[in-house]
Parts: C-alpha cells; sequence; structure tokens
C-alpha cells in the first residue's frame, strides 16, 4: 500500500523557451532516470520525442514521466509553450495538484505565461516558481519578481537569491538555512558545496528572510505573535506556514537558477516536495449529473472509495493506442472492467504502463493519485470518466475552445485517401482542439485548428508520421453571421394531400442577441393557441438552421427567437409540422432582420525591441488592429491589441522581418466583430465563386 503523502503530481509550464523542457531533463538526471542529458537545441531531449519537436526546439505535446526524489514519488507533466497548444496545458493543470511555473531571466513575464498563469488559476492549481536562465545576457532576477506581482498580479514568496548575474551567476542563497549554495563550472549539477552567505549580500539576504518569515507566519496567528514578541519560530513552523499559504493559493514560493548550466534545480526539487500538495491536499474533483451540473459528490482521492478516473490524454504511436488517465479514488488491477459513465460501455483493462516519456514500464495495479496509461482502450475520449460499474459518477468534463482556422487538404492519390481517414481519425481523439469535418458537395477534408502552427503541424504528422502526400488549400477564417434588427413575423405550413395533413402557424419575433449569447428561444404563448408540447418542435426547427446562414452560408450566432402566438389544428397539427414552420420562419425572416457577417477577433500580444515600436503599431494599425495599450519592459515593448484573424496569416514572418527577428507574439480569440462591408462582400463573392465552381464539378 503506497503512501499517498509521498505521492506529487507535478507540471511544468511556461512561455515558449523559458526551459521547461531543459528543467525537466535537468530533474530527471538529478532523480536518476537518466544518465545521459538531452538537449532541447540539439533535438535530443527525452519528453520532445516526436520529430516535429526535435526538429523546431519546440514541445507539442504534454509528456508524461514518473521519477523518484528523497523517496517521494514525482509524476512530471512537461507541457508546450506555444499559444496554439494551450489545450495541452490546460487539460494537464486539471489532472495535476501541483505546477512549477517557469519564467525566463532575461524574457520575464512573457505572453504566454500569462495564459498558463491563468489557466493555473482556473484550477486553482499550487505552483512554485523557478526563474530561469540567469546565466542569460539581461537576466534580472528581481526584475521578474516584479513582474510576477505587476503582470500576474501574483504574490511570490522569495526563497533564495542569486549569487551574480548572467556569465557570473555561480549559485544561490536559500534564505531559511542562510547558506550559499555555489555549483562550479564543470556542469555536474552534484558538483556544489555548501558554504556561508557572501560578505557583500549578508544585508540583502536579512532583509529578504525577514519579509519571508513575516509572509509566512500570517498562515498563523499565534506563531505571528509569538514572533512579534521576538521569538523566533522554529524551521518546522515556518515550512508548515509556507505549505499552507502555497497550496491555498496566498503565495508562490520564488525561486532560480539555470536548468541548462545545471545550476538550482535541487533547491526547487526540495521544494516540490515541502511546499506542494499531495493528492489528498486539494479540492476533490466535483461529480457531476448529466446536464454538467454538480451533484455535490466528489471523488475524494482514497484507495478505498469506489473507482473514479479521469481520462486527458489519447496518444496513438507504435504500440497502440494510449489512454493516460488519473485515478482520483479506488484502485486498478489488470483484468478489471470500468464504466465509461459518457458512453454507458465497459471496457476491460488489459495493459497498463507508467511511462517514462515514450518507454513504458508494465504495471498490474495502480491507485488513487497515480496518473498511468492504458493500452487499447476501445471508446474512450478525453475528458470522459471511468468509473466503477456498480457505484457509477461522472465528474466535471473539461471543456475546449472551438477552433478559429480552417484549411482543405485533400490526398495527391486514391491509395492516400483511405489511409488518411484512418490517420485523422487518430489525430482527433489525440488532440480535442483539433475537428475535421467532410464538405458534402465538394467532399474536400475540412481541418480546423486553434492556428497556423496547430494545422501546419498536424499537415507536417500527416506526411511524416503516416506518409500520406496531402495537398493543402489556403487558410479559411470561421466566420459566422448575425442580425441587426428585430422583426415581428407569421409563418403557416400548411399541406393537404389526401388523408390526414399537415398545419402549423407560428407568430414569432426575431431580434440581435448580447455578444456571445449564441442562439436563445423563449415561448411567450398564452391560451394554448401552440399547445405546450409543441414548443420544443418550434425550438428544434430553428436551431436546426442556425448551422447555414442566409449570407454566405456561414453559422448563425448570437439572436433570440420569442415564439408569441400561433395556431394549430386538432387533427392535422403535429410536432413535425410546427417543426417544418419554424424551419421556413428562420428562411423567411433572417433576410429581413438585416443579416450581417461577423468575424473572429484575436487577442494578440506581440513583444518587440524599442527600435521596432513603432513599424509594430503601424503594422498592426494596417491589419485593421486595436492597439489597447503598451508595456515598456527592460527588453522591449509588449503591445497589446484586438486584430481579426483574417489580417494575420503570415504575420509572424513580418514581424521577424520589421524586428530583425527579435519579435515575438502570441494570439488567442477573444471574441466576434461585425465585419466592414467591403470584406464582408469579398468573402461573400469568394464563397459564391467557391460555391458555382463545386456545381461546375459535378
Amino acid at each position: 500500500m503506497t503512501d499517498l503523502s509521498l505521492y506529487r503530481n507535478i507540471g511544468i509550464f511556461a512561455h515558449v523557451d523559458a526551459g521547461k523542457t531543459t528543467t525537466t531533463e535537468r530533474i530527471l538526471k538529478l532523480t536518476g532516470k537518466i544518465h545521459k542529458l538531452g538537449e532541447v537545441h540539439d533535438g535530443a531531449a527525452t519528453t520532445d520525442f516526436m520529430e516535429q519537436e526535435q526538429e523546431r526546439g519546440i514541445t507539442i505535446q504534454s509528456a508524461a514521466t514518473s521519477c523518484f526524489w528523497k523517496d517521494h514519488r514525482f509524476n512530471i507533466i512537461d507541457t508546450p509553450g506555444h499559444v496554439d497548444f494551450t489545450i495541452e496545458v490546460y487539460r494537464s493543470l486539471k489532472v495535476l495538484d501541483g505546477g512549477v511555473g517557469v519564467f525566463c531571466g532575461s524574457g520575464g513575464v512573457e505572453p504566454q505565461s500569462e495564459t498558463n498563469w491563468r489557466y493555473a488559476n482556473d484550477s486553482e492549481v499550487a505552483r512554485i516558481i523557478l526563474v530561469n536562465k540567469l546565466d542569460r545576457l539581461g537576466a534580472d532576477f528581481y526584475r521578474v519578481v516584479k513582474q510576477v506581482e505587476d503582470v500576474l498580479g501574483a504574490n511570490p514568496l522569495v526563497m533564495v537569491l542569486p549569487i551574480g548575474t548572467e556569465d557570473d551567476f555561480v549559485g544561490v542563497v536559500d534564505l531559511l538555512t542562510e547558506k550559499a549554495w555555489v555549483w562550479d563550472n564543470s556542469g555536474d549539477p552534484t558538483n556544489y558545496e555548501i558554504q556561508d552567505v557572501p560578505a557583500d549580500m549578508v544585508d540583502d539576504v536579512a532583509e529578504w528572510r525577514e519579509a519571508l518569515i513575516e509572509t509566512a507566519l500570517e498562515q498563523d496567528d499565534e506563531a505571528m505573535e509569538a514572533y512579534l514578541e521576538g521569538e523566533m519560530p522554529s524551521m518546522e513552523t515556518i515550512k508548515a506556514c509556507i505549505r499552507k499559504g502555497t497550496i491555498n493559493l496566498d503565495f508562490f514560493p520564488t525561486y532560480c537558477g539555470s536548468a541548462f548550466k545545471n545550476k538550482g534545480i535541487q533547491l526547487v526539487l526540495d521544494a516540490v516536495i515541502d511546499y506542494l500538495p499531495c493528492p489528498t491536499e486539494v479540492k476533490p474533483q466535483p461529480e457531476v449529473d448529466e446536464d454538467g451540473e454538480e451533484t455535490g459528490e466528489f471523488a475524494i482521492v482514497d484507495v478505498d472509495k469506489p473507482f473514479r478516473a479521469l481520462a486527458f490524454k489519447i496518444m496513438d504511436d507504435r504500440y497502440g493506442a494510449l489512454t493516460f488517465i488519473r485515478i482520483y479514488s479506488g484502485r486498478l488491477n489488470k483484468g478489471d472492467s470500468l464504466l465509461n459513465s459518457f458512453t454507458g460501455k465497459t471496457e476491460r483493462i488489459g495493459r497498463m504502463v507508467e511511462m517514462h516519456a515514450d518507454e513504458r514500464i508494465e504495471i498490474d495495479t495502480a491507485q488513487a493519485g497515480d496518473i498511468i496509461a492504458v493500452v487499447g482502450m476501445k471508446n474512450v475520449q478525453t475528458g470522459h470518466t471511468l468509473c466503477d460499474p456498480k457505484n457509477p459518477a461522472t465528474l466535471e468534463p473539461m471543456v475546449f475552445p472551438d477552433p478559429v482556422i480552417s484549411i482543405a487538404v485533400s490526398p495527391k492519390d486514391k491509395a492516400g485517401s483511405e489511409k488518411m481517414g484512418i490517420a485523422i481519425g487518430k489525430m482527433v481523439a489525440e488532440d480535442p482542439s483539433f475537428r475535421v469535418e467532410t464538405d458534402q458537395e465538394s467532399g474536400e477534408v475540412i481541418l480546423r485548428g486553434m492556428g497556423e502552427l496547430h494545422l501546419d503541424i498536424k499537415v507536417d504528422i500527416l506526411k511524416r508520421t503516416y506518409g500520406i502526400d496531402v495537398e493543402v488549400g489556403k487558410p479559411q477564417v470561421a466566420y459566422r453571421e448575425t442580425i441587426t434588427k428585430l422583426i415581428e413575423d407569421s409563418y403557416t405550413h400548411k399541406k393537404q394531400s389526401g388523408g390526414s395533413g399537415q398545419f402549423g402557424k407560428i407568430d414569432y419575433k426575431i431580434e440581435p442577441g448580447e455578444p456571445g449569447s449564441g442562439f436563445v428561444f423563449e415561448s411567450k404563448v398564452t391560451g394554448g393557441n401552440v399547445p405546450r408540447e409543441f414548443w420544443p418542435a418550434v425550438e428544434k426547427g430553428f436551431k436546426s438552421m442556425i448551422g447555414e446562414g442566409v449570407l454566405a452560408g456561414f453559422p448563425c450566432l448570437d439572436f433570440k427567437v420569442t415564439l408569441l402566438d400561433g395556431g394549430f389544428h386538432a387533427v392535422d397539427s403535429s410536432a413535425v409540422a410546427f417543426e417544418i414552420a419554424a424551419k421556413s420562419a428562420f428562411r423567411q425572416s433572417i433576410p429581413k432582420a438585416g443579416p450581417q457577417l461577423i468575424e473572429p477577433v484575436m487577442h494578440v500580444d506581440t513583444f518587440t525591441p524599442d527600435d521596432h515600436v513603432g513599424d509594430v503599431i503601424g503594422d498592426l494599425n494596417r491589419r485593421r488592429g486595436m492597439i489597447k495599450s503598451q508595456e515598456a519592459g527592460v527588453t522591449g515593448v509588449r503591445v497589446k491589441s484586438d486584430v481579426p484573424l483574417s489580417e494575420m496569416f503570415g504575420y509572424i514572418g513580418d514581424l521577424r522581418t520589421m524586428t530583425s527577428g527579435r519579435g515575438q507574439f502570441s494570439m488567442e480569440f477573444s471574441h466576434y466583430m461585425p465585419c466592414p462591408r467591403n470584406i464582408s462582400d469579398e468573402v461573400i463573392k469568394e464563397v459564391q465563386e467557391r460555391n458555382k465552381a463545386k456545381a461546375a464539378k459535378k
């Protein structure tokens, strides 16, 4: 029976290039999991095992691995930093108990760090902070600490101070023990000495230590009173207070180092043990009913409770489909049957494995608190709950954003067509933010994703991993349609052709809704002119039509239909008649309600060196961008803006040209906005021409 207090389920997350994967490599080296260090820039990192990751030097999918440090078991997930893959971060945070947020010592709090931090706040995940790359030119630990306060609105609790900066960075002073950890330049993380605090840092250390103790003791009134009366608390008391505050998200213990140069990582590992929660110390997962409402029950982390687990990732590789699951309660043995509460089907557990990046170790049993992979599950998808068939339950599912960009792909030959169907099926199961649909008229396969890089990688995987040569169309924006005017109208559906007929009359009002409200239906019929049992049919009729707007066939959003009155026939009225009436009413009235094309607007966060701010802002304005704010940092300026997605294609190339390769940006979907008339006319014309071309092909 494993002691759950010795478990730590942690994720490592950060902006692109802050050093997450390198930090993970160092942790694996220190904990004895790997003997030769792999470097990201050489394409040899253990957790970056996809070809695309090794080539581009970025992490694309979260990798899970386990290791041990001082008798504690760490389940670590190394997550991607690029904004197109935030879905990986989100779903990893969902199943973790704690995290390590890595920030670059010179870049500081970068755009993607904010998104990830927000996700972690939403998931209420306790974190410690590592300010990495202190050996880099322009690195400044104190500036990054200030940015964490100002930009993230978080409260960093400084636990160590750096000794030297940039090329002179040699180690750190541990404020609690008042000892200096100094590494030599051999690059071996175990070659360090514990020394006295350097003479020139004594005053700083005393000042920061006092601030650390005062902040920590706010968690314990008795200890605080004693401290104010001059009594120094014990080390156990201080650590217990820091642990309590960290788990309550009151503050975030902050460390520094250089993962690449192997300096400072041991203290981070000790902090994971000392301050991050074990599985029993975090809020238990709520259970929900069929409508997604909380039932008031929780999956309490306990091996003796009924089995509950969440599938958070599907991965397909040369051994077959792997389903990663986080077990919240109960235990699991080889050969057990589990119920998938989403599909209502049972799955028998064949092989279970513990993952070390892409290696696996077979196991026969697992329990609450574990993160494992199960081989060969048939019908399980990301976000599904696996539970004890005798005690069914559903855990709070994951919510994934809708894709904002699409491309058409077609295989170059007939043989590729079948292979592509199978390959895309596997890719959709792996990545919930990646969607696929087939255009019924042209037979084209449309891939939808979160950004250009996202789809670029997917096409690359099709070509390389699955050996399918595809032709790729140009990216398409996910436009939508809405209405601008309120209209009251009436429609009667009447059909008489011998035998019983069909009759349904509806009087209704269609009006623009709040942005983001989608489709809303309400009935204000009184007096039974439209019997209550037909109301759902009217709603269903309108709802079935919103997928295809009247301007260019884009889905219709943000409008409200109110059923005011109508009429029915005792014999000829039926649900079908009212549904048909509603469908025809949509076609009749939407063109009169001022239909309008709306386009996705992205929240764009651009970083540029000082010399190029004017060029970058001018370029964003040319792209119809609205500048929201500018923040000057030490290494450059961050410009936040809202820009229509249609204007953002190829932006990374232009930005690099403008800023001599030093600019960076991240973007995420913000909201829909009305399209200017000239753009709208162009889009509608393009759609009409495409439809003509499809018709001609037939």
